[in-house]
């Protein structure tokens, strides 16, 4: 086989599952349809469980660089630091859990970082590939990859889409895509124009929402659902959209190009078909209103990348790829359902001015504030594991940990390894099957032992007090790690 696994497309999602893939000693071989990295803005940020998967891999000084110039760029373009719900900027950044922070990065800068991460590692991007054809065998998949020099197959275990909104491996492998249609498309573009008296101010309008300022316009359409998205944006689209929108017509001294996206939400039925697997853009789409579809997609690829890691090495039973589906599923949808609610709100007309007026009240709040910051962060969600939970925190993320007050848990997870962190870890036989770490503390009231996945998900805890050698803890290891001997 050309490798363990083919994974097509190197944006952030793709990058990071061939990084977590190669960390578990598997390979990888990444495709990308693009003939040199992308450089276009698209998110600005990560959420708080993406950055933390991250800075447990040892990239949290980069996060933090990057952080910084996001936090100026934010409060420049918006007049705020603070998150938003449906354009309605009131969320705290903390709101969801004081301690655990995401990171404003832009898209080519995080992409960038993850390259010279999966560089570090041995594995390099081939460009200039587009898949446009996929035979499934029972032992392998392979994909047929026209490039600049002709057609030439690739033969791998697994194959995953990582490939976006548009995904090639999606339609190949025959997934279905359901979902609802655009009411609105957006147009994000950096212009000068030459005389903004003509526009009205900032904000909802009779034909959408228009934003501008000095080097930047933005149009909520709500007329035009049915863009070529194909093409470029361009200046005259632009002041076609801005004419629906706000009756005004402007004209451009420079015009800078931009973004055009719609708010259709649409979602794999199942994130797996055999041996072929999808994560991000690919697994769903959904409005970017609150910078949720890229820490959605890097969160899939932590969740999915040990689990198909430990398949490959025959450590685990094909089974434990099935919950790749059952567990990121849900979180999709969740996804889905709170972006359609904010297109809702961000719909022209009196109704909804009303509508926006009583929730923007409501989020002055601290306990509404503090509920939406954890919905759009998904802190607060736990995956259904298969064995006893006890512990209140098993199936969710864990916070960041410091060991005995001096080591944080970034500086024992960066090999993605699972961690048992754990008073009495001398004395209790994992197999080999994971790093034990002795300690006295975690430095959280709430925990004095966990057991933690590559991906950070605490598969069981105990509380001060607690028994630190149930039946419960030895169910948890080999459910998730078993003895392979």
């Amino acid at each position: 086989m050309d490798a363990d696994v083919v994974v097509v497309g190197a944006g952030p999602v793709g990058l990071l599952l061939a990084a977590e893939l190669a960390l578990a000693g598997v390979r990888p071989i990444v495709l990308e349809r693009l003939d040199s990295p992308a450089e276009q803005p698209k998110a600005r940020g990560i959420g708080v469980l993406a950055a933390e998967a991250l800075r447990r891999r040892g990239l949290g000084a980069d996060l933090h660089r990057e952080h910084e110039r996001g936090l100026r760029a934010l409060a420049r373009d918006h007049g705020t630091t603070k998150t938003h719900f449906a354009w309605i900027h009131k969320i705290q950044q903390d709101a969801a859990d004081p301690g655990r922070r995401g990171a404003l990065i832009e898209q080519p800068a995080l992409e960038r970082l993850l390259r010279e991460h999966l560089q570090g590692l041995g594995v390099r991007v081939h460009h200039g590939c587009t898949v446009t054809g996929r035979q499934e065998g029972p032992d392998e998949v392979d994909l047929t990859v026209e490039t600049s020099t002709g057609s030439r197959r690739f033969t791998a275990a697994f194959a995953v889409g990582c490939d976006g909104g548009h995904s090639a491996v999606r339609t190949l492998a025959g997934f279905g895509f359901p979902g609802t249609p655009p009411l609105m498309t957006v147009r994000y573009a950096h212009a000068e124009i030459r005389d903004r008296d003509l526009l009205p101010p900032p904000g909802r309008l009779a034909g959408g929402t228009l934003f501008h300022d000095d080097g930047l316009i933005a149009t909520f359409d709500f007329a035009d659902t049915a863009p070529g998205r194909s093409a470029l944006l361009s200046a005259d689209e632009v002041r076609d959209s801005v004419r629906r929108v706000a009756g005004a017509d402007v004209e451009f001294v420079s015009f800078h190009g931009g973004l055009r996206f719609t708010d259709q939400a649409r979602q794999a039925e199942t994130y797996r078909r055999g041996r072929t697997l999808l994560a991000g853009d690919a697994a769903h789409v959904h409005s970017p209103n609150g910078g949720q579809g890229l820490n959605l997609g890097l969160m899939d690829a932590m969740n999915l990348g040990w689990k198909l890691a430990a398949t490959v090495r025959g450590e685990a039973p094909d089974s434990l790829l099935d919950t790749y589906t059952s567990e990121r599923h849900p979180v999709g949808a969740a996804v889905l359902h709170n972006t359609r609610a904010q297109s809702a709100l961000l719909a022209p007309g009196p109704h909804v001015d009303a509508l926006r007026d009583i929730i923007s009240d409501l989020m002055d709040l601290p306990e509404v504030n503090r509920h939406l910051s954890r919905l759009l962060s998904g802190v607060a969600h736990r995956y259904p594991l298969p064995h006893p939970a006890g512990h209140p925190a098993v199936g969710a993320h864990c916070p960041p940990l410091t060991i005995d007050g001096i080591v944080s848990l970034d500086q024992v997870a960066a090999g993605g390894r699972p961690l048992l962190l754990h008073p009495q870890a001398k004395q209790i036989d994992t197999g080999g099957r994971v790093d034990a770490v002795q300690i006295d503390g975690l430095g959280d009231e709430r925990l004095a032992a966990v057991l933690l996945r590559p991906d950070g998900v605490i598969a069981w805890a105990a509380a001060p007090g607690e028994d630190l050698q149930p039946a419960a803890l030895r169910q948890a290891l080999q459910t998730w790690f078993p003895a392979t001997h």
